[in-house]
């Protein structure tokens, strides 16, 4: 009685949901009311990986726009300029100017390259990608007269730069001349050859400006950004693994944050906390779990060399972390044995789990009221709030066009297939250039699959016997045909043939992202039908 009154209470929870989704305004997830900890992004050195590949990746954990595109090539007058927006963030397609408007204007370059559009732009036409995560840091940092946002700083390296030291460099030159107006924000910088990590904050009041640091990721060692500023001790005498902001030490110090004697920690000059949480411990010790990292330790190292070489397989799987099992498993203590009763079996004893890692803080609640202490809120890598994610390779055997892609999934990423986006890739499906934060739109690519992903979660214990095998069968499909697929292309940029080797990768896409969708949207029936059954 009690399992099937809790099924009950969450659908209708999920109505009230469907209902807000439906309203003309921005929804605000009040289970993502804290934005500290909106995106995890790991990345893997190439001497890490197992075939030579560099990866970054990112979660966008909040209710941010989940239209993307793939934003062409420009051609501009020198001496022309282009604007900077505020405010894109939140907009339902492409076109739509609701609440974005013109901060300023910059210089253009002559031409830029071809970038995919996500709500933080991720991967352009040269291998050159982007992770992104909130680190907050200290609050008199903060100067909204500076011109950029994160966002837009990333559009524009994605546009002009073909490495990630490029990258890193014009992220800081514009931000210390037009001055950084957002909280603070690490980026981490991919290319084909190596991975940077950028952390950057506003410079405080005054004229807007920026101090930051990026450090280099040994090409053998993985990291990870979940929120909580990492870069520790700067070597200042080392450009090859490190770069800053100029008169870093100086404004620094004028800001009261240090002394000038002490070595220049940067976590503590921006932060002061702790600098790593749950989700730095779990991957950085499953990764290397000979080193016994101690989760009580005032610091982790900002970087491991991993026991095994690890696959881009392992990090998506990373993804779809909710620690079950752990003791930050926050379902450990909700399991049940019930009797049951079949025709053919009889009366039998089943232990059930009928609530998820996925529930809602209310639920928390209710549980907590009636048993105090039963479920601590913990923060996952896979969770409910997830507007998109991707794990983006990068393979510097290849042709751009191919060694760049995207494995790029909607919604909560323990819950849904991942589709492949190249750097050669030139157009998206037209359901994924409609945003589904706003309202419930059935055009919108995100809610083939936030539907059934959201029905899955009022007994996961007995749906994900279903969604479950799904996902991995398609990520075993996605990885047995890339090989053939991959091949066709190249042979077709071998023999000069670049438009059709795009087309190649493009219709792939557009295949896969077919497939995915149809098959969610049925599992919607078979999910149903389940509760239909069980009520």
């Amino acid at each position: 009685m009690i399992i099937k009154r809790l099924i009950l209470a969450a659908l209708f929870l999920l109505t009230i949901n469907y209902a807000s989704a439906q309203a003309p305004y921005i929804f605000i997830n009040p289970d993502d009311s804290d934005f500290t900890e909106s995106c995890t992004s790991i990345v893997v050195g190439k001497g890490a990986s197992i075939d030579g590949s560099v990866m970054t990746a990112h979660t966008c954990d909040s209710n941010y726009r989940t239209w993307l595109e793939i934003f062409g090539r420009k051609q501009f007058k020198i001496g022309e300029t282009e604007p900077v927006f505020w405010g894109r963030l939140h907009n339902e397609e492409p076109f739509d100017t609701r609440n974005v408007i013109e901060k300023g204007r910059i210089p253009v370059v002559e031409e830029t390259f071809a970038f995919l559009n996500t709500a933080y732009p991720c991967l352009n036409e040269k291998q050159l990608a982007i992770g992104e995560t909130t680190i907050v840091g200290r609050k008199e940092l903060v100067n909204e007269n500076g011109l950029f946002l994160i966002e837009e700083l990333e559009r524009i390296a994605l546009q002009r730069c073909s490495t990630a030291k490029d990258a890193v460099l014009l992220i800081g030159k514009l931000a210390q001349e037009y001055g950084y107006g957002d909280s603070g924000e690490c980026l981490t910088i991919a290319d084909k050859k190596e991975v940077w990590q950028l952390e950057i904050f506003g410079s405080g009041s005054g004229k807007p400006s920026s101090i930051w640091v990026a450090q280099r990721i040994p090409d053998d060692h993985v990291g990870i950004s979940a929120n909580i500023p990492r870069i520790s001790k700067v070597n200042f005498s080392d450009p090859k693994n490190f770069l800053y902001s100029k008169n870093i030490k100086e404004r620094s110090k004028e800001l009261g944050f240090w002394d000038g004697k002490e070595d220049f920690i940067f976590w503590k000059v921006n932060n002061g906390s702790k600098p790593f949480a749950i989700r730095d411990y779990f991957v950085l010790s499953t990764l290397a779990p000979s080193l016994n990292l101690q989760f009580d330790a005032e610091e982790l190292p900002f970087s491991v060399k991993p026991d095994k070489k690890v696959s881009v397989r392992d990090i998506i799987a990373l993804y779809r972390q909710t620690y079950e099992g752990t003791e930050w498993d926050q379902t450990k203590n909700l399991s049940v044995e019930i009797t049951r009763r079949d025709r053919v079996k009889g009366e039998y004893k089943e232990v059930v789990k009928p609530i998820s890692n996925f529930m809602s803080n209310d639920m928390r609640s209710l549980l907590n009221q009636l048993k105090p202490g039963v479920s601590e809120r913990v923060r996952g890598i896979a969770v409910i709030q997830c507007s998109y994610s991707h794990i983006i390779q990068l393979r510097d055997w290849l042709p751009d066009e191919i060694g760049g892609v995207a494995y790029f999934s909607f919604d909560n990423p323990a819950q849904s297939p991942r589709i492949p986006i190249y750097s050669g890739t030139i157009s998206l499906p037209k359901s994924f250039e409609i945003c589904g934060q706003h309202r419930y739109r059935e055009d919108a690519a995100i809610w083939a699959f936030r539907e059934t992903n959201r029905i899955a979660t009022i007994n996961w214990d007995r749906t994900r016997k279903i969604i479950e095998p799904q996902i991995m069968r398609f990520e075993n499909m996605l990885f047995e045909m890339a090989p053939e697929i991959e091949k066709k292309a190249k042979d077709m940029i071998d023999a000069g043939n670049i438009d059709l080797a795009k087309q190649i990768l493009t219709n792939h896409t557009h295949d896969f992202a077919s497939m995915t969708m149809k098959r969610w949207q049925e599992l919607k029936a078979d999910l149903w039908n389940i509760f239909a059954r069980s009520m």
